[in-house]
């Protein structure tokens, strides 16, 4: 059992960012004020820019209008997570726009409850497609085994 626990914390690799993700890092500061703390392309294509506690509503802007002007200038989707020293914290906001009714840690295991069977669907996604993703997006940042959605 301990092997797994060990298994777990070697998945957090360190972060190494190439030219690309630099531009993208500084065009993205220099365009919302937001002060970032990663940024990355998430296994679903979706560019991931993760900025620091408190800094979510000047990334996004009023009605999401940073969101919709990065957006039309790199011509490609992307997502702001802020981000969070508490695990549950960090979850909640990694998953909006949807809602959690209840988010639980237990031996490295995350559970979501999310308010509505829409929710838990888009949490899911196709095949388990977005819970896997979101399960190594946390673990970038946090020794987790697994997430559900219940």
């Amino acid at each position: 059992m301990m092997a797994a626990a060990a298994d777990s914390h070697d998945k957090m690799q360190k972060i190494k960012y190439d030219n690309t993700l630099m531009k993208l890092m500084s065009f993205f500061e220099a365009a919302t004020k937001a002060r970032l703390k990663d940024c990355f392309v998430d296994q679903n294509s979706l560019l991931v820019f993760v900025v620091e506690p408190a800094q979510y509503g000047l990334a996004v802007g009023k009605g999401g209008a940073n969101v919709k002007r990065i957006e039309e200038a790199l011509k490609r989707k992307v997502k702001i997570a802020e981000f969070s020293d508490d695990l549950v914290q960090f979850v909640a906001g990694l998953i909006q726009p949807s809602k959690a009714r209840d988010i639980s840690v237990s031996d490295g295991i995350i559970t979501i409850t999310p308010e509505s069977s829409e929710s838990r669907g888009y949490l899911i996604g196709r095949s388990g497609r977005n819970l896997r993703n979101m399960e190594s997006i946390i673990q970038r940042y946090f020794p987790i085994k697994e997430v559900k959605v219940v």
